[in-house]
């Protein structure tokens, strides 16, 4: 994994442990170091059982090479890579790096925008999204419910998708709240449903329960996401790569997810069209009668 030029002033704890005993170390232990090592991103992502996986090993064998390298186990290898990487930007911090490194001309904020959805376009149209997005659209036309997650702004966006696949005659569901209440919303989710997600790499609690829980249910996921070597992307059915921007710690794009959401909800009312008509019809005759009388 190519290190980040940021990185390269800090102590690598990690790096040197396995420098100095991966010559001590079994094939099984050496294989699981050595990707540890050399996923790190990943890792962090990673519970024991899914590194395991990764390495055709068990999570008894994954705990071992950890404590081989010299750690008390799992959490405090994360926390020595956490470290090492650095604190993750937040909202404020990306912006202020976006808006200081554009210039005071409207045009070049005009130009970040627009940049930034042209090539998420271009991605977008490529070959392999075509047939991820095809995928989305065969499993969404035969479910019996789609539910949508998203936290944060990607909330707004669950809510706004949820509407429009019910106005085209599939009833939807929004999952994009936290603690308790997100629990509840998770109650709607059974079988015969699809999840989509929208998720990046951080595999943040209220995703990750998401997850089990559509697992368990065996409820197809289909991942909206830039991070296509992330835990979500490792347990969604079909993934879509959509381009953000956020790069060099500038501010994501959300209108590119936007755009996805729309193209997907579009071609499943295509799919779907006799459905889609019916219903929305039946939405005007509703709102016909919505409308006060008119006076004569």
């Amino acid at each position: 994994m190519a290190a980040d030029n940021s990185l390269k002033n800090r102590t690598d704890l990690l790096g040197e442990r396995f420098r100095l005993r991966e010559a001590q170390l079994s094939p099984r232990l050496h294989a699981v170091a050595r990707y540890i090592n050399t996923h790190r991103e990943s890792v962090l992502d990673s519970t024991a059982i899914e590194i395991a996986r990764a390495t055709n090993t068990s999570d008894a064998t994954v705990i071992r090479a950890v404590q081989a390298l010299g750690f008390d186990g799992l959490r405090e290898l994360k926390q020595t890579l956490q470290a090492w990487f650095g604190p993750a930007m937040n909202s404020a911090e990306k912006m202020s790096t976006t808006v200081s490194e554009l210039t005071s001309d409207v045009n070049a904020g005009i130009d970040f925008v627009l940049q930034g959805h042209q090539r998420a376009c271009e991605v977008l149209a490529a070959a392999a999204n075509r047939q991820a997005v095809t995928a989305a659209v065969t499993q969404l036309s035969e479910a019996r419910q789609v539910a949508i997650f998203g936290i944060n702004a990607s909330g707004i966006l669950a809510d706004y998708s949820t509407r429009l696949f019910i106005r085209i005659g599939l009833p939807a569901v929004s999952l994009n709240r936290s603690g308790v209440a997100l629990a509840e919303q998770l109650l709607a989710l059974q079988r015969g449903d699809v999840l989509i997600m929208m998720a990046q790499k951080s595999a943040h609690r209220e995703g990750t329960t998401v997850i089990r829980e559509a697992k368990r249910l065996g409820v197809p996921i289909i991942l909206l996401t830039s991070a296509s070597d992330s835990f979500f992307a490792r347990e969604a059915d079909v993934v879509i790569n959509v381009p953000r921007g956020g790069e060099n710690g500038r501010i994501p794009l959300h209108g590119t997810v936007l755009v996805c959401l729309e193209m997907i909800v579009l071609s499943v009312a295509t799919a779907m069209s006799t459905r889609t008509v019916k219903t929305m019809k039946r939405l005007q005759d509703l709102y016909r009668g919505l409308k006060p009388a008119s006076r004569k």
